[in-house]
């Protein structure tokens, strides 16, 4: 191991390395990692190559590397994933929040919902998105349905490092959740089909988070049939999913009384016919 090895070798090294794996955002990534290591940011660390890395910083950093090379998600190395503006607490158990997924808050937020709304994230994993409609809408209730007990204490780390009265229910699904009549359900369930083919990143992510069965919406499909008991009078439906899942994902909300509202992105939202 080299000793008082230098910020820039560090980044010329870590760069190559993460190249040499097949990695697009090697030199980003070397980057963020080196921010995290050093507690400085990267204006600082390109402006002074010629700061020494502590022997402590380097052994980190090369793990780090070597994780990275293997392709598991920065988040994952990291801890953290940023949703909406906010950072969350993330480890392997759960999926890492997708930008993608912020669609569903934007939409939340046009909604005509009731001031003092109801709302559950169902297959909450993190409580990223539960807990963004918590914060921005703080006069709803959120209640976070997840069935992974390990799900279940990331989302608590990020209830409580939000400080927000959002509740967190261990759950297959809505199968225990109470009389409250829900003003809106988000709901980003495991939708990739079984044999889809999905990207080296998302092999280090758990698959029962990911996979939904034959055409992936199995899970959306139990979730609907549990809907209009534990649903408001015009109540909405947020759901993400594939765009080619998305005239199956329509024709299962309609069977069980829900009709296509409204779609942007990989997000449908149903409502409550």
């Amino acid at each position: 191991m080299m000793h008082n090895i230098t910020v820039g070798r560090w980044i010329k090294y870590s760069e190559g390395a993460l190249v040499s794996s097949g990695q697009a955002t090697a030199r980003l990534d070397a980057l963020v990692l080196l921010e995290d290591a050093t507690s400085k940011d990267r204006t600082h660390l390109l402006a002074h190559p010629e700061l020494e890395l502590t022997e402590e910083q380097e052994m980190k950093l090369r793990v780090w590397i070597d994780r990275r090379k293997k392709h598991e998600p920065l988040a994952y190395i990291r801890e953290k994933s940023e949703f909406y503006g906010r950072e969350f607490y993330v480890n392997h158990t759960v999926l890492v929040p997708r930008p993608e997924t912020e669609v569903m808050i934007e939409l939340l937020k046009k909604l005509p919902l009731p001031p003092h709304s109801r709302i559950a994230d169902v297959g909450s994993g993190s409580g990223a998105i539960g807990i963004t409609a918590a914060l921005e809408l703080p006069k709803s209730q959120v209640d976070l349905f997840e069935l992974d007990t390990n799900a279940l204490k990331v989302s608590h780390v990020n209830t409580k490092a939000f400080n927000t009265h959002v509740q967190c229910l261990q759950s297959n699904l809505l199968e225990e959740a109470d009389e409250t009549k829900y003003d809106a359900i988000l709901a980003n369930l495991p939708y990739v089909p079984e044999d889809y083919q999905i990207n080296e990143a998302a092999e280090h992510e758990p698959s029962m988070a990911l996979f939904g069965g034959f055409d992936g919406l199995d899970l959306y499909r139990t979730m609907f049939g549990q809907l209009r008991e534990h649903t408001s009078e015009n109540a909405f439906v947020l759901t993400e999913a594939l765009t080619f899942q998305h005239v199956k994902l329509a024709s299962i909300a309609k069977a069980r009384g829900f009709e296509l509202y409204q779609t942007e992105g990989l997000i449908q939202v149903f409502q409550k016919a």
